[in-house]
């Protein structure tokens, strides 16, 4: 007679392994609380921050005119950055080198241009160009470039550069197997992009656009040097006229971190519905407890 196989079980391939808890760690953890509620009580007590300034000028209608200024800034800009990183990207896929070297230069001199220096060289576009022109009809530049749409033009064009070699580095991601399979079915170049190159690179795309996002929300506040009415420039106005510096900060920071934190949650959404790790494979492999036959 047979004997009885015993039950076999299967551990699933995909488990995450538990990672052994030492005492360093709950020591190391204590330590940071220490520390942590250590500069929370120094902050807390500190009198100079004058906390009840704070709180009277955290819901002012300057700084949430402000607040709005610096959201709408960044959403504007960061959306006419996504056209020009689009164009450009598909420019420098063009077989036309005129095309890839316009696109290789605008990179260049873009993300090598500090921000701040082409705020103010957009802001002051009035100086090397008096007027604009278009057919018939001009204008004074001044009447046209202020600080708001300086703010928008320098922002675009700096975070243009990065969105392009963010669409781009999307491109290079879809195995170029796919498109040569494309050419032999005898499908055009613009069919293939629109059809199996971008719906596949939107998902490696998205990602690093809203960390650029992010860090546009944190630079818009450059916008303060030419007079362009956002959050920190509105803070400047009021303890220019009161002498509250720090208090006025700490308005600022706190909105600052408020939209950050708010902008990063999102960002963790779009990483995970657009992650590229192996989810779907988990159902299509799920371990059973086999049970041998006698």
């Amino acid at each position: 007679m047979t004997q009885p196989a015993a039950d076999v079980v299967v551990r699933d391939p995909f488990a995450k392994p538990r990672p052994r808890r030492h005492p360093s760690h709950w020591i190391s953890g204590l330590v940071a609380a220490a520390i942590l509620g250590f500069l929370v009580y120094g902050l807390v007590n500190n009198e100079n921050l004058e906390w009840d300034v704070v709180g009277d000028y955290l819901f002012a209608d300057p700084i949430l005119e402000g607040l709005w200024m610096t959201i709408k800034l960044s959403l504007l800009s960061q959306f006419i950055a996504v056209l020009i990183g689009c164009l450009l990207a598909l420019l420098g896929e063009s077989r036309n080198p005129v095309f890839r070297t316009f696109v290789k230069a605008y990179v260049g001199l873009f993300r090598g241009l500090p921000l701040l220096v082409l705020l103010l060289i957009c802001f002051n576009a009035a100086l090397f160009v008096p007027r604009i022109g278009l057919g018939g009809a001009s204008w004074e530049t001044n009447t046209l470039i202020t600080g708001f749409t300086a703010a928008i033009i320098g922002l675009s064009l700096h975070e243009g550069a990065f969105m392009v070699e963010i669409i781009r580095a999307g491109f290079m991601s879809v195995p170029p197997g796919q498109r040569e399979a494309a050419q032999v079915l005898g499908m055009k170049r613009g069919l293939t992009m629109r059809t199996i190159v971008i719906p596949q690179a939107i998902r490696v795309i998205i990602p690093p656009t809203g960390n650029q996002f992010i860090s546009l929300l944190k630079a818009s506040s450059l916008v303060a040097v030419i007079g362009g009415g956002d959050l920190l420039t509105r803070a400047q106005q009021i303890y220019g006229s009161n002498f509250k510096v720090i208090p006025l900060l700490m308005v600022v920071s706190f909105w600052y971190l408020t939209i950050v934190m708010l902008a990063t949650l999102g960002q963790h959404f779009l990483e995970r519905k657009y992650s590229l790790s192996a989810g779907p494979q988990r159902k299509l492999m799920k371990p059973r407890v086999a049970e041998a036959s006698k």
